[in-house]
C-alpha cells in the first residue's frame, strides 16, 4: 500500500481492512500494519515498565533525597554545636558563678525579729491595722529556704497598695503571695477591707535555720 493510496483512505475503509486482517497469520499482513502492531506493542510494553519499575524508582529516589536532606540538616546542626562548644561551655561556668553569685547575696540567717518590726511599720505607715502577723513553717529548698510569715490587715485599697510597695521595697527579699481581700466587720463604723496575705523571706541554705522566733500577734493602729 502506497502513500497515496493511504491519503485515498477514509476511517471506514480503513476499518475495514484491519477487519481483514488475519490475527493467526501476522507474517501475511502488509508492511505498515506489522509496523503499527510493533509500534502499538512497544508502546504499551513501555507504558507498564514505567508504571511498574520506574515509578517505584522515583519513589524510592524520593525517599532517599528527604531522608538526605533530613540528615544533612542534622549534620549541619550537630557541627554548629561542635564549633561553639568551648563557647557554650564557657557560658555554661559564667552562668554557674553567676548563680552562686547570686545565692550568697540570700543571708544566711532568717533575721525574723528585724524583718518583722520592718514589715509591721511598712504597714502602719500605710494606715493599716494588723489583726495578724505571724510564722509559719520553714521550707528547705535545694539552695535556699524560704520562711512564710501570715499576715492579716485591715484598712482600704489605697493603703494595701501603699503597704504591698513598701514591702517590695525593703532591703530584705520579701516577696507577697496568697492575697484574699474581704469586707471587714464593721465595729467603727468605717468602711474597711480585710486582707489575707502570706510574706515570705529567705536564706541560704548552706547554714542551719536559727531558732523559730515566738509568735507575734498585735493589733496596732497609727
Amino acid at each position: 500500500m502506497k502513500a497515496e493510496d493511504l491519503k485515498d483512505l477514509d476511517i471506514q475503509e480503513l476499518l475495514g481492512k484491519l477487519q481483514e486482517l488475519d490475527f493467526e497469520n501476522v507474517g501475511g499482513w502488509p508492511a505498515a500494519a506489522k509496523i503499527g502492531a510493533a509500534i502499538i506493542v512497544f508502546a504499551v510494553v513501555v507504558g507498564l515498565g514505567y508504571m511498574f519499575s520506574i515509578t517505584d524508582l522515583n519513589n524510592q529516589r524520593d525517599r532517599a533525597q528527604n531522608t538526605e536532606n533530613t540528615l544533612m540538616q542534622q549534620l549541619e546542626q550537630k557541627a554548629h554545636r561542635a564549633h561553639h562548644l568551648d563557647q557554650y561551655r564557657a557560658q555554661l561556668v559564667e552562668m554557674e558563678e553567676t548563680f552562686g553569685s547570686l545565692l550568697q547575696q540570700l543571708p544566711r540567717e532568717t533575721e525574723v525579729p528585724g524583718l518583722l518590726e520592718d514589715i509591721t511599720h511598712t504597714g502602719l505607715g500605710s494606715g493599716l491595722e494588723f489583726d495578724r502577723i505571724e510564722l509559719a513553717a520553714e521550707t528547705e529548698r535545694e539552695f535556699y529556704a524560704e520562711l512564710p510569715i501570715q499576715i492579716t490587715v485591715r484598712g482600704d485599697y489605697h493603703g494595701f497598695g501603699a503597704f504591698v510597695s513598701g514591702v517590695a521595697g525593703l532591703p530584705r527579699i520579701v516577696t507577697l503571695h496568697d492575697f484574699t481581700i474581704v469586707p471587714a466587720q464593721q465595729g467603727s463604723g468605717e468602711r474597711l477591707l480585710r486582707m489575707n496575705v502570706t510574706a515570705k523571706t529567705y536564706r541560704y541554705a548552706s547554714s542551719p535555720p536559727p531558732a523559730p522566733a515566738p509568735r507575734a500577734n498585735q493589733r496596732r493602729r497609727r
